[in-house]
């Protein structure tokens, strides 16, 4: 592309068994706070789809928040809202939203990142609310899978701080800032959808 607009292989994949499962979590109207939105790829995809979700896509990097911006201005949905710089370890936004939804993010940042994403979920979300995580987990504290082995190798290596995350200290965390685990759904590549309902 001769453009802005940043393509993942893996995003083209996903995104549609993940908006499925968002389908079935969110009601049809619903305002949407996506953080870490990445290329900006999915956010395009779901607002498309679902029209009567207000999606609020974020980054804390310049670099992708351009790539959702021209993202953005290519599809021209009405319901995709400029990105926001967000990094949610330094600030909760306050706008009220209906559902937070974080995808590949808690792998591949410190564990500081998802304690904040928490935290801001737990604080923003009305009763009822949905957070949604994607991305690979640890179940009884075990890799699902051997690729998922070396993934976690390779992201400690990368940064030790990283790394994929037992599921049980998810919820555990998730419990402490009010939101208990609704649904758990196993996807493509050894992935999870993991539904959270803010009691």
């Amino acid at each position: 592309m001769n453009d802005e607009r940043l393509q993942s292989p893996a995003t083209a994949r996903n995104r549609q068994p993940i908006l499925e499962v968002l389908k079935a979590v969110l009601p049809e109207r619903a305002r949407v706070l996506e953080v870490a939105s990445g290329s900006g790829e999915h956010a395009v995809h779901f607002a498309g789809a679902m029209p009567g979700w207000c999606w609020q896509p974020s980054d804390p990097s310049p670099h992708a928040r351009r790539s959702i911006e021209a993202w953005r201005a290519h599809a021209g949905l009405a319901n995709l809202l400029p990105p926001l710089a967000l990094d949610v370890t330094v600030l909760c936004p306050a706008d009220p939203v209906d559902a937070v939804v974080a995808i590949n993010l808690l792998h591949i940042a410190p564990w500081a990142v998802g304690e904040a994403l928490l935290d801001c979920a737990g604080h923003r979300l009305p009763s009822g609310g949905v957070l949604f995580l994607y991305g690979p987990f640890k179940r009884d504290w075990q890799h699902t899978a051997p690729s998922n082995a070396a993934f976690d190798a390779d992201l400690r290596q990368r940064d030790p701080r990283f790394g994929i995350r037992d599921l049980e200290t998810v919820v555990e965390a998730a419990a402490e800032c009010d939101l208990v685990l609704e649904r758990v759904v196993e996807m493509p590549a050894n992935n999870l959808c993991l539904a959270f309902r803010r009691a």
